[in-house]
């Protein structure tokens, strides 16, 4: 049976794995499931239609799955989906989705969102992502794996960040982030590649030099767009995570940060 503190509210009809621990002064709505190993602190929120995989660490007063920030929202029934091994720290928010969004919002596995972190309504994290304290995403947003925030990075809605990127810390992104690429500053502009994070993800020294030139050629030559891509496809073709970063670009609703 779960270890339950004496002072949670735990509502009968959550779902609860019997290795779950819930800490003092904790509120578990209907709609709630917890899967084996995790750990609630004290003073959680958990509500809505929620499904917390194993192993996660909730900390002390953040908000899981409460109604999308959206005044179109009218109490459809969406949901929040989050993955394993995550850590989700002080007064961190993530809200449910909405039902113009796809009606989910999705944590994966092995992320950390610091304290005062907001993910808010539609949002899908990939696995490994990394929001510092005060770090926030809007609605819709896609942040693909190994993504790492700065303290107090914001992130426009409907905005995509690509694999591998790095957003320094108060960076207002607008537009998407191509994958492999740090971005900087109070209007976000690439600031070249991320190398130390491919290092430490065991990308090999030629497969950082194929990207490095496929950086320059897209954003670093003086030609369109279009002309680069093509450029870097008859010269990198038979690269996957060159290929990769020209179907993101290719992509792109919102326009590409440069």
């Amino acid at each position: 049976m779960a270890k339950i503190h004496p002072s949670a509210i735990v509502d009968s009809a959550a779902e609860l794995h019997p290795s779950v621990e819930i800490g003092p002064f904790c509120v578990v709505g209907p709609g709630v499931k917890i899967g084996e190993g995790t750990k609630i602190g004290s003073h959680v929120v958990l509500t809505g239609n929620t499904t917390i995989g194993k192993n996660n660490t909730l900390y002390q007063f953040c908000s899981i799955g409460e109604a999308p920030q959206d005044l179109k929202y009218r109490g459809q029934p969406t949901r929040l989906e989050i993955g394993d091994g995550n850590q989700i720290r002080e007064f961190a928010t993530i809200h449910r989705g909405t039902e113009e969004g796809g009606g989910v919002t999705r944590i994966g596995s092995r992320c950390l969102l610091a304290s005062n972190t907001h993910v808010a309504h539609d949002v899908h994290l990939g696995n490994g992502v990394v929001l510092a304290s005060g770090a926030m995403l809007a609605g819709h947003v896609l942040v693909e794996d190994f993504v790492i925030f700065g303290g107090m990075a914001g992130i426009h809605q409907f905005a995509r960040i690509g694999r591998h990127a790095f957003i320094s810390g108060g960076s207002m992104v607008g537009m998407d982030v191509p994958p492999y690429c740090t971005a900087s500053g109070y209007r976000a502009e690439l600031a070249g590649l991320n190398t130390v994070g491919l290092q430490r993800h065991g990308f090999t020294e030629d497969q950082i030099r194929r990207v490095k030139r496929a950086y320059r050629i897209l954003f670093r030559m003086k030609m369109g767009l279009r002309e680069a891509i093509s450029l870097v496809r008859a010269e990198l073709s038979e690269d996957s995570n060159v290929e990769h970063m020209l179907r993101f670009i290719e992509g792109s609703q919102r326009g590409v940060t440069r």
